[in-house]
């Protein structure tokens, strides 16, 4: 018998937040953005009046503006969204145990188990679950139903905002198959483009080709995204509260003032450098390969990757990955507005333990001594503050003046 999974996605949630205190704004176009004087001023979100104009999440104000000159703007208060969001949860919690959220606004259930004890009709259930939210949160949920986790996520995108969109097996081939390939799950433009120049543009199109074509085209990724494509995703809902360790870990920061020369990127690859590897520490993790992203003052990004030399949680290895990497990809006289470095390809650390080197033994002994310790530091910080110690790096002047920015953290599931 086939599972009964439904992902509910909180229609344009930071912008329904806010209006829930501006409700003369109901109705207008509406979008809420970073604080322009910090230098975040890009839309964070926005809702159907201001959609209509064509506004986009996350470009900035004045091309929104452009398109939408009575735009309405409203301050992002992250607080607010976590407190509806943890509220939103409680609710689904009612109807069953097996709740994953995925993100702050977007959670599945998994009512196999629990459905006969709402009256064994899933659109019913799913239809009750919306009017629960509008009448107990002022919110409203577009609610996928289907038989795998993907499917109903695609349900819940299929039609917005406040509707219930059900996809079971027979469906798959009038729903799912037409739609272009970049609304399934994980399917970005990078590997969209790739599947172009095979001939493949839609779901249906995935799903009819070789799944052996589609792995030598992008990997291990093709694979699983043909499973996708064809309906054999089985992947399970997780228990309310059970986190999956993340696949990537990654910090980022928006800088108050352009950085421009050697000092000052250094200053900045540390800063992040450290903050990744203290979470990957945190997780128990180790990454093997580390990623930059270097943003100009025109908004043009580089993205840069290499292995590490070996599995690490070192920000003194992530670092000088970092440092390579721009060696080759940026001048140090080129202003840098925003820069993020990720970890990926992770490991938890009984797995990614590291062989003696015969060729470079000091390298691996050098490795190991910096990870002991980074760890002291660890220790150190949490019982008496961030503040008792750091490397020397921090106190240069170029440290001190990007130290206090906000950061932007990315832990991807």
């Amino acid at each position: 018998m086939d599972r009964v999974i439904f992902h509910c996605d909180l229609n344009a949630f930071y912008a329904s937040v806010e209006l829930l205190q501006y409700p003369q704004f109901r109705t207008a176009p509406v979008a809420v953005c970073g604080d322009p004087s910090a230098r975040h001023g890009i839309i964070l979100a926005k809702n159907e009046a201001a959609k209509a104009f064509g506004v986009k999440t996350a470009e900035t104000i004045w091309q929104a503006r452009r398109k939408c000159p009575d735009l309405i703007l409203l301050p992002a208060h992250h607080d607010k969204y976590r407190y509806y969001s943890k509220l939103a949860g409680e609710v689904y919690t009612r109807y069953t145990d097996l709740v994953e959220p995925f993100g702050i606004d977007e959670s599945w259930l998994d009512v196999t188990g629990t459905l006969h004890l709402f009256g064994g009709d899933p659109v019913a259930l799913a239809n009750q679950l919306r009017d629960v939210m509008k009448q107990e949160l002022g919110l409203t949920i577009s609610v996928g139903v289907s038989f795998n986790k993907v499917f109903a996520k695609l349900g819940s995108d299929y039609k917005k905002p406040d509707a219930t969109t059900v996809i079971w097996r027979e469906d798959v081939p009038r729903i799912v198959w037409p739609l272009p390939v970049t609304d399934l799950l994980f399917v970005g433009r990078a590997s969209a483009r790739v599947l172009e120049k095979a001939g493949i543009r839609t779901i249906g199109d995935l799903a009819a080709a070789p799944r052996d074509q589609v792995e030598r085209l992008l990997g291990k990724h093709g694979g699983q995204i043909h499973d996708y494509a064809t309906g054999e995703d089985h992947s399970p809902v997780r228990p309310a509260g059970e986190v999956p360790p993340p696949k990537s870990v990654g910090n980022g920061l928006t800088f108050r003032r352009n950085l421009v020369g050697e000092e000052e990127l250094r200053a900045g690859v540390y800063l992040l450098a450290e903050r990744v590897a203290l979470r990957l520490r945190r997780h128990q993790m180790k990454c093997t390969t580390v990623q930059v992203a270097l943003r100009s003052p025109e908004f043009k990004t580089i993205q840069r990757q290499k292995a590490t030399p070996a599995p690490t949680n070192v920000s003194r290895v992530i670092a000088q990955c970092v440092l390579e990497l721009m060696e080759a990809a940026w001048h140090p006289a080129s202003p840098l507005r925003a820069m993020t470095i990720t970890a990926a390809g992770l490991l938890p650390e009984e797995e990614a333990g590291e062989q003696l080197d015969l060729l470079a033994p000091q390298a691996s002994a050098r490795r190991a001594k910096q990870e002991k310790l980074e760890r002291a530091m660890d220790q150190l910080q949490d019982r008496y503050g961030k503040t008792i110690i750091g490397y020397a790096s921090r106190q240069t002047q170029a440290a001190r003046a990007i130290a206090g920015d906000e950061e932007k953290k990315e832990e991807k599931p």
